[in-house]
């Protein structure tokens, strides 16, 4: 029997029921704990199929200690009633479309694919039956003895965003959770493997062809630099063709693979390139025809390509069909939507939305410099993800922190339903989340959420970086005034759900991001309240940052591997060199250098007391392309036997050590002798560590002195293999000890 001719009759037979499973105008699944309903999945049913039906069985025995019956269409019994899990009705349904509909008493819970068949199933138990899932292990089910729903239901729903990707642990090492809220296992899905993003120098490795073949390379004044490709050399492309060729062979089941510059905006400037740029109007022109000849090559691939810093703005080619155009957003101000504070991006998208219809959108929205600091930006999720989504955005990567960062889940759990649902009321996903997983403590963290976006809304002028540090709002929404009122709202919330021990858990992670801002504004030495004088209560909450943290599971502090045990034992160090005598604190300081941007160029920033965190932007004292010298006058003579200086390494920003430091001292100001030279214990490789803290200490045997001379040696360039090849190196200061 074929399923119309089982669905007509079973239609009929239930014509003679009088319905004890509907109310009103309710239908109703369960009632007091007995049920006339089973599932019914097709005959050729699939595996995922199959477990969907599950799922949907599975809650609806949590909601209503109620089991459904899973049978298959063929045999099903005309006594029940229905809820068909699968396209039983032959519904035409597009890949990512989702249906759930009542017909004489039976639901129909439906889906493009087998993919959206489960999304269909959590959108039904979410809309209908107010199941929430907050994290992996958090969720809300009701209890209920009856289960009712609305008759003539007749929803379908088919998301403008495709594709929808948040970069979260929680949704990577949990799939069922990433199912619930309808976004990707991982953060490419369908690329090949090993060509995901800046590609170039994996398709011509530098290490294989650089000495051999230097014109395959950009040139970048009178040199060729392994930094980026020379799209306009026709070797180059027929090796890129055959590099992907190789790796579609390798991975048959991939369907996307990135051919993209790599991470730095150090074009090539050869007479080829530069006249296809000018005529294109954009950096872009020599990328998307390089790009283009490669998607010629396979046409039933797509080839991603990034239009991203040097290349973000559109050019006058079209790309192919099967050219797949990523735009970063990764220059913006996130203290605002996209369209008020980043308008050329904004002009950039709409400029790209009329030469393609195939755009994936790459979105950051942590601060990767500080995954733990307050970054107030949630307000910003919905309307740019509206805008992408009108602007031809088929697929879109919210960067998250992927690890740990503040407020994690929520962030997740927002940024998800947001991507599924853009036209969400943001306020209502918000009071949502921090009702349901932070119970009694939701009030006080929603409004605590609440204040600090006012505050960053109020300040007109205040730049929210991806690449900043908290030390920047010191005088904004981390005043001192503020840190003390979010303190209390966490106080608060934590007296709320003193006996709930989970919950409570979950609130001392939420406050992490205050924490670590009351640690940095300590260190910075903002205020009276705000120190590192008062050592005891420093410690105090600098051991309770790092337990939590354990607890937690929380590694990492930014995306260059900076650990919460490198921040613990630095900013254990910083305590102990603070409270430390120093005969330098306050003195004058005279640069011989120029320094440049940071720590207002003064001079004094290297005695005054306040110490540099792992960011530049805290309080390091930075020169460009240059050497530090500097002369301290401890204003009398005084006897001294020890001199350290602190430098910070930060190699993706071109920040390394200096390769020396020279110490020398001198009674009258004119006449120097030089203490002693202290190397590198890190020189520079391409393993170095990416951030780390470096002071160099020298001991000598007591003598009396006025002046110290300290001279810091830089690289000057970054070396040939690094992705800044040929620009200037930064050396970043901070305080100097003298004892």
């Amino acid at each position: 029997m074929n399923k119309k001719k089982i669905l007509n009759l079973a239609f009929s037979c239930l014509l003679f029921f009088i319905c004890a499973c509907s109310n009103n105008n309710s239908l109703q699944i369960v009632k007091n704990g007995e049920s006339n309903y089973e599932i019914i999945i097709l005959d050729e049913a699939s595996k995922s199929q199959y477990e969907s039906a599950e799922i949907l069985q599975n809650y609806i025995h949590k909601i209503s200690n109620t089991t459904l019956a899973i049978v298959n269409e063929s045999s099903q019994s005309f006594k029940k009633h229905k809820i068909y899990i699968g396209n039983i009705n032959e519904e035409h349904l597009e890949k990512q479309e989702i249906s759930i509909k009542e017909e004489t008493e039976n639901l129909f819970i439906n889906g493009g694919t087998d993919e959206t068949v489960r999304h269909a199933v959590y959108q039904f138990l979410e809309a209908y039956l107010n199941c929430k899932w907050y994290s992996p292990r958090v969720e809300s089910i009701p209890s209920l003895k009856t289960i009712s729903i609305p008759l003539s239901i007749n929803y379908r729903y088919n998301p403008e965003i495709k594709t929808r990707t948040v970069h979260s642990r929680l949704f990577y090492k949990n799939p069922d959770f990433a199912d619930k809220h309808k976004v990707t296992y991982e953060a490419f899905p369908y690329y090949v493997p090993q060509a995901r993003v800046h590609t170039f120098n994996k398709f011509i490795p530098e290490e294989s062809f650089y000495k051999s073949h230097p014109e395959y390379f950009a040139l970048r004044g009178n040199e060729r630099l392994p930094t980026q490709l020379c799209l306009t050399n026709k070797n180059v492309v027929n090796i890129v063709k055959d590099s992907v060729k190789a790796l579609f062979e390798r991975y048959p089941e991939s369907s996307v693979i990135s051919v993209s510059s790599n991470d730095n905006t150090q074009y090539c400037t050869c007479d080829n390139c530069k006249q296809i740029d000018e005529d294109e109007g954009s950096h872009a022109g020599t990328m998307i025809r390089f790009v283009n000849k490669v998607a010629e090559a396979f046409p039933h691939k797509t080839i991603s390509t990034l239009a991203y810093q040097y290349t973000r703005k559109p050019c006058k080619t079209k790309p192919l069909k099967n050219v797949l155009i990523t735009l970063c957003s990764i220059e913006c101000d996130r203290s605002a939507p996209i369209t008020e504070k980043c308008t050329d991006f904004a002009n950039d998208i709409k400029g790209w939305s009329k030469l393609t219809n195939n755009i994936r959108i790459w979105d950051y929205t942590t601060q990767f410099t500080n995954f733990l600091a307050p970054f107030p930006n949630l307000h910003t999720l919905k309307p740019n993800i509206e805008f992408f989504k009108t602007n031809n955005a088929k697929w879109v990567f919210e960067q998250h922190s992927n690890n740990p960062s503040e407020l994690f889940e929520l962030r997740s759990y927002v940024t998800a339903r947001l991507l599924w649902q853009p036209n969400l009321k943001f306020d209502d996903v918000v009071s949502e989340f921090t009702a349901g997983y932070y119970h009694e403590a939701g009030p006080y963290i929603k409004q605590y959420i609440d204040v600090i976006h006012s505050k960053i809304k109020e300040d007109k002028d205040f730049f929210l970086f991806l690449y900043g540090d908290p030390s920047q709002a010191f005088g904004s929404y981390l005043s001192p005034e503020l840190l003390t009122s979010y303190t209390t709202l966490f106080n608060d919330a934590e007296k709320a759900v003193a006996d709930k021990k989970e919950v409570l858990e979950r609130v001392k992670v939420a406050r992490i991001s205050i924490d670590y801002a009351v640690l940095e504004a300590c260190r910075k030495n903002i205020s009276d309240d705000f120190n590192l004088a008062n050592s005891t209560k420093v410690s105090a909450l600098l051991e309770n940052f790092k337990t939590t943290c354990n607890k937690a599971n929380i590694t990492l502090m930014n995306e260059m591997g900076y650990t919460v045990t490198n921040y613990y034992e630095a900013y254990k160090k910083a305590i102990t060199v603070a409270n430390t005598s120093n005969k330098a604190i306050d003195k004058p300081v005279t640069l011989l250098t120029t320094p440049k941007k940071y720590a207002n160029e003064n001079p004094q920033a290297l005695t005054d007391g306040a110490l540099g965190g792992s960011n530049f932007y805290s309080n390091w004292l930075g020169f460009e392309g240059n050497d530090l010298v500097a002369i301290i006058d401890l204003e009398e003579q005084q006897e001294i036997s020890s001199l350290s200086m602190a430098f910070l390494q930060v190699t993706n920003h071109i920040v390394f050590f200096p390769t020396q430091v020279i110490y020398s001292t001198s009674t009258d100001g004119n006449t120097y002798t030089t203490r002693g030279n202290v190397n590198n214990e890190n020189p520079l490789t391409k393993k170095s560590k990416v951030n780390n803290i470096q002071y160099f200490n020298l001991n000598f045997n007591p003598i009396k002195t006025r002046y110290i001379k300290i001279r810091a040696n830089s690289i000057k360039k970054a070396p040939y293999w690094h992705h800044g090849a040929g620009l200037p190196s930064w050396i970043f200061a901070d305080e100097i000890i003298i004892n």
